[in-house]
């Protein structure tokens, strides 16, 4: 997959003029207190260049892909990386989060939060850690905390930026190296953000992929001549921030009534690899798992042209071996659904929905159309994506 990268940052002016500050206090940009200058708070001499000592904080895919640059930087004897340890969160997988499996695989020190070790460290790494990171800690590091974020900020601040990018069909999308900043997520100034287009019916766990590589490419070049990315960063704009919050497990129930074939089909590429969509069928809930669009030539069966169907309604198609389902704009075909366990739909058609039309001849089709789900609140609310993206 090809993608155009367009490189979104510039160096504050040389003069004068508004938004310059004095060099190097890069605290004061980023919110925190310590002292600007050569030495940090417990008197340590801070380093001018590489090579760095570097802690890293994550936990998913994303992370990884951003660890495993660094580890292979230090690997590689490029003088940029002399020590790398890492931070991880608890997981009831016995193996751990991919950054944890990743260091342990590379022999890397890891350390499970809130422990963060005890060691010398020059800069902190973060991406997708979902954890508040207080003034104090920042301030251990001499040149403070970079932050990996894959969407370009202020869009999308939160943590499931590239979820929101999918799922509300945005067409352009970044990655933002940024300082962080205590007690808030995905404030603190831009150090360097690039964008690219994109690409068409993308999935979140695909887009995921090409971000991380972005971002891990992107941070290797910040942390070459971090003093200077550090002097030259600027505030986020107060215009065009949005946020990107947890999803939960009710926004996987399709609302036919109300969401077109597109938007059904934006929410299946977001999030339909972490929990899949999810209707009510004759009282039972009922897992779509294999979502595809309708083609002309099927949408000219004149079983859709001759009547208005209610949305929800259910036709199998016979020469594709697909379900169409009614929404609000059209229609959307479903390949497999889970009923207790895993149907094809001709499984679905000839094991429920033909016997239903057998025993109730007279009843009206709507009556056997898929309905919204549902969920109980305490279960609707409950968080599907615990740190950035989660996809695995």
């Amino acid at each position: 997959m090809r993608v155009l990268v367009r490189r979104c940052w510039a160096p504050l002016p040389a003069g004068g003029g508004a938004g310059r500050r004095p060099s190097p206090q890069w605290q004061s940009l980023a919110g925190l207190g310590g002292s600007p200058g050569g030495e940090d708070y417990r008197g340590a001499r801070v380093r001018k260049k590489p090579p760095w000592r570097v802690l890293f904080f994550g936990t998913d895919q994303f992370a990884r892909e951003a660890l495993r640059a660094l580890h292979a930087a230090r690997e590689n004897k490029e003088e940029l990386i002399e020590k790398l340890e890492v931070v991880t969160v608890p997981s009831p997988s016995p193996k751990g989060l991919p950054v944890k499996q990743y260091a342990v695989q590379s022999q890397l020190p890891v350390y499970e939060w809130p422990d963060v070790g005890s060691g010398e460290y020059d800069v902190g790494v973060v991406a997708s850690f979902g954890r508040l990171l207080s003034e104090a800690l920042i301030l251990k590091f001499p040149y403070g905390i970079l932050n990996v974020h894959p969407s370009c900020l202020p869009r999308w601040r939160g943590p499931a930026p590239i979820i929101h990018t999918v799922l509300h069909g945005d067409t352009i999308t970044g990655v933002t190296i940024m300082q962080i900043r205590p007690k808030r997520f995905d404030v603190g100034p831009i150090l360097r953000q690039e964008t690219i287009a994109v690409p068409p019916k993308i999935t979140a766990k695909e887009l995921e992929a090409v971000l991380s590589r972005l971002g891990a490419n992107m941070l290797i070049s910040v942390l070459k001549n971090l003093p200077e990315s550090l002097n030259n960063g600027r505030q986020q704009p107060a215009a065009g921030v949005t946020h990107a919050p947890k999803i939960s497990a009710g926004t996987s129930c399709i609302q036919w009534e109300k969401q077109t074939s597109e938007e059904i089909f934006r929410l299946y590429r977001a999030i339909g690899n972490i929990i899949p969509l999810q209707t009510l069928w004759m009282d039972h809930t009922i897992k779509l798992l294999d979502l595809v669009e309708v083609n002309s030539s099927v949408l000219a069966d004149p079983r859709l042209t001759r009547q208005a169907f209610i949305p929800g309604s259910i036709i199998y198609h016979k020469q594709s071996q697909i379900l169409l389902v009614c929404c609000k704009d059209g229609w959307v075909g479903v390949r497999s659904v889970m009923l207790k366990k895993t149907l094809t739909a001709t499984d679905f058609y000839n094991g429920y929905l033909h016997p239903w039309h057998q025993r109730n001849s007279q009843a009206h089709p709507s009556q056997c159309r898929f309905q919204t789900l549902r969920l109980p609140t305490k279960k609707q609310g409950e968080k599907i994506v615990a740190m950035q993206q989660c996809i695995k």
